[in-house]
């Protein structure tokens, strides 16, 4: 269940990575907001998560997962190059979660 919840928070640290770009630096009222409940549902999700993982692997796991999931989106919903080297770069961290997580 733990690993659900984190993953589930990781996804909501995608929500508010993006949404800190619709936010125009906080002058938009309503990405603004969500930006701002994603930012804490996420961090209560990590720390529900926190209680039974280790803390080491929990917090890579959530960061990389946000890493990834933002990098992808400004990919494909910005327009942010893709070059190889990016790409294999994004390869290697999901090969670290991965690890990560066989060696829990």
């Amino acid at each position: 269940m733990a690993w659900i919840v984190l993953f589930v928070a990781g996804l909501l640290e995608i929500g508010w990575a993006v949404g800190l770009k619709h936010t125009e630096g906080f002058t938009r009222l309503v990405p603004s907001l969500l930006t701002a409940a994603s930012m804490v549902a996420s961090l209560g999700l990590l720390g529900f998560a926190l209680k039974t993982l280790p803390l080491g692997t929990a917090y890579a796991v959530w960061t990389g997962i946000g890493t990834i999931g933002t990098a992808v989106l400004g990919i494909l919903l910005h327009g942010e190059p893709a070059t190889v080297l990016r790409l294999v770069c994004i390869a290697f961290i999901v090969a670290g979660i991965v690890g990560l997580k066989l060696a829990q």
